[in-house]
């Protein structure tokens, strides 16, 4: 489980296929304390296994239906990575509960600078759009924000100054694929509610 709070942007230093698994390389700093092999990562919203630690770079084996499913396919040495631990049971949620488990790919429609802030707008894949309410939480590559807009399957929120410096959202540029996690509690529900009426 995480927060949706990056901790850090880390840069790609190889992603190459391997026999078994696609490795990929990742250069950090901050988030090497206190990991272990083993230990969940969230990388771009997505939950990794850490499969490598090395003195600058930690490593992880990626399926090809990862590579497939997330954006994590799109990367190349030198792409900024979000970067978050998983959530600690003393820990603080400073954002919104996510699991790491990506529900699909969004596009980048339009992002662009509106006075001090910028403008971000995503369509989802289709029928996205009924788990976003406005004002709402929604997870973009990892990152915790609130739904500003919602209209059809496209969503739009706002980004201040911090948040285009400390993550990789200041990097992207309209076309581009984004991870998107819906909020659970909007997937928990419709389930129930399916459920009642089945």
């Amino acid at each position: 489980m995480f927060t949706g709070i990056v901790e850090e942007k880390g840069t790609v230093v190889a992603f190459t296929a391997g026999q078994k698994a696609w490795r990929l390389q990742i250069a950090a700093s901050l988030v090497r304390k206190d990991l272990a092999i083993g230990d969940s990562l969230a990388v771009n919203g997505c939950c990794l296994t850490v499969a490598v630690i090395e003195p600058d770079t930690l490593g992880f084996d990626l399926l090809e239906e990862t590579r497939r499913l997330t954006n994590l396919g799109d990367l190349q040495p030198g792409s900024g990575v979000n970067l978050e631990r998983s959530l600690r049971f003393d820990g603080k949620v400073g954002g919104h509960f996510v699991s790491g488990h990506i529900d699909g790919c969004g596009t980048i429609e339009i992002f662009e600078a509106r006075g001090q802030d910028h403008y971000l707008r995503v369509r989802t894949p289709a029928g996205g759009g009924r788990y976003i309410v406005h004002k709402g939480s929604i997870a973009i590559d990892g990152v915790s924000l609130t739904v500003a807009e919602v209209e059809g399957d496209s969503l739009a929120v706002w980004l201040i100054p911090h948040t285009l410096n400390v993550t990789n959202l200041g990097e992207k540029k309209v076309g581009q694929r984004v991870n998107l996690e819906y909020d659970l509690l909007g997937k928990y529900v419709e389930k129930l509610t399916v459920g009642l009426r089945g």
